[in-house]
């Protein structure tokens, strides 16, 4: 027997040969990977949305003086009315905030925003320098809208843009042809692969050999969609559109985390710094606004599920316990009814179990028919995008969270599902000069915070009752309308 042949039937030497081969292979494809990085192959183009398409209108125009830009009035019926310095002075620091209404400060507005109180606390932070804090906060602004008016932002010098988004993004109906032909099973490995260039180098060459048939394709297959929004829930009975569609709900979520990532590839690309705010939602004292049966839910299956269901309410206040065992019960039969989970969770939380109890409402937020809190695959993709790409993050939910009765985030320092109180705001703008500070864009005199909660009072002081008394009937407004009761049109005639 000859030595070559020897050396290759020691077990040892069999296993270390076959990591060389792996290991060749794999350095083969890191060499592609890096070629196609330095040469800037694979990247998708910045501007394109392969999703939806929309045309719009600029966020800012210039005052009639001409010295300041302005929200334009077409779009103040979604945006709050701010404004900035035309002409940026060289010790001007301009920060736009970019979100939905909890950016806006619903239900009332920017006044008690967050963005108030950063531009307050920065000022007593950093005395060095004037702040220029925008509020670009859309009502019902998901994050694919608020794509160009980060673009548009872009143009007007910034120092830091802040992105607070995630809770919008089921309002608006979309199609997602593409996602509805590819298999589920292929949702993972795809977005795995989506972020290696040569992949997307490899996709881009297919797309570019099939020449017209794959420009018509994307043609058809992206959505266009209309100016300004238009949310399922401004109609009346908006709540019936709703139904169970997880095809749909995976394409959201796909498109929400594009969108981040797109966002952020927009401000590297103009050497300006983001920082990323996971959004805070109510778990404790908010139940889901639509429950739906299982896929194949027959009416053989409602006397069964009836039956536990009534019995676990009937123990719910007497023998907690014993209702989350009928409450199992019925989940035996459907797992996917949101609001058991809900009233599993209120059991859990009046024994003390509370870490279970937060475990249950997570999962009735998550299975809600109709969500309007960020679900967690997308919280997710936000701190996970975050931790991938190197971007400051500020996780609004756990802030808030932290301080709450229990550690589990309520009514506590929320006024409704998403809208922080007026505490809430200013926790968040604090913790945001902590994100600043340590990003080294300011750096805080002695005592600040001291100064910053007294700049917090007199502003809040000088704040008019006619203020408050328009964010209370907002707030009524704002929970008909997660109810499916507004005052617009039918759904009936968005449907035809």
């Amino acid at each position: 027997m000859n030595a070559p042949n020897r050396m290759l039937r020691s077990p040892r030497r069999r296993w270390w040969f076959r990591c060389a081969a792996i290991a060749l292979g794999l350095s083969v494809f890191g060499l592609v990977e890096l070629m196609c990085l330095v040469f800037h192959w694979g990247e998708s183009p910045i501007d394109d949305d392969p999703y939806v398409g929309f045309s719009t209108s600029p966020l800012f125009q210039l005052s009639e003086t001409g010295d300041r830009y302005e929200i334009a009035k077409p779009r103040r019926p979604f945006f709050a009315t701010d404004s900035f310095p035309a002409r940026k002075g060289p010790d001007t620091r301009r920060v736009f905030c970019l979100g939905g209404s909890t950016v806006q400060g619903r239900p009332y507005s920017k006044e008690t925003s967050f963005t108030t109180w950063l531009r307050l606390a920065l000022d007593q932070a950093d005395k060095q320098h004037e702040w220029d804090v925008v509020n670009c906060g859309g009502i019902s602004y998901a994050s694919y809208r608020l794509v160009p008016i980060l673009q548009e932002c872009l143009n007007h010098h910034p120092d830091v843009i802040v992105l607070c988004t995630g809770h919008n993004e089921f309002l608006e109906d979309r199609t997602y042809a593409d996602v509805k032909a590819r298999a589920k099973w292929l949702a993972k490995p795809d977005a795995v692969l989506s972020r290696l260039r040569s992949f997307n180098a490899l996709r881009q060459w297919v797309s570019r050999s099939t020449g017209t048939a794959a420009e018509e394709h994307e043609t058809k297959t992206r959505q266009t969609l209309k100016g300004e929004v238009d949310a399922l829930l401004d109609y009346r009975d908006g709540l019936s559109a709703y139904g169970r569609d997880d095809v749909w709900r995976r394409g959201v979520i796909e498109h929400f985390a594009f969108n981040v990532r797109r966002m952020i590839r927009l401000c590297r690309a103009a050497n300006v710094p983001i920082v990323l705010i996971a959004p805070p939602s109510n778990l404790a004292d908010c139940p889901p606004f639509k429950s739906a049966h299982r896929e194949g839910w027959t009416a053989a299956d409602d006397e069964p599920w009836d039956a536990r269901m009534a019995t676990a309410r009937s123990r719910m206040r007497g023998d907690p316990a014993a209702a989350i065992e009928s409450f199992q019960a019925a989940n035996n039969l459907d797992d996917e009814f949101a609001l058991t989970h809900y009233e599993i969770g209120l059991c859990l939380e009046s024994l003390g179990r509370v870490h279970e109890a937060r475990d249950s409402f997570v999962r009735a937020r998550d299975t809600d028919i109709c969500p309007l809190r960020i679900l967690s695959p997308m919280f997710e993709s936000i701190v996970e995008t975050a931790r991938e790409l190197d971007v400051p993050l500020l996780d609004a939910h756990a802030l808030l969270e932290s301080q709450a009765p229990g550690n589990m985030l309520g009514d506590f320092l929320l006024v409704d599902h998403v809208h922080p109180s007026f505490r809430g705001h200013q926790e968040i703008a604090m913790a945001l000069v902590t994100v600043f500070t340590a990003q080294k864009w300011v750096a805080p005199f002695d005592g600040w915070q001291t100064q910053a909660q007294a700049a917090f009072q007199a502003h809040f002081d000088q704040i008019d009752d006619l203020y408050f008394l328009r964010g209370k009937r907002m707030l009524k407004a704002l929970q008909s309308w997660t109810k499916g009761r507004a005052d617009g049109p039918s759904i009936e005639t968005r449907r035809r």
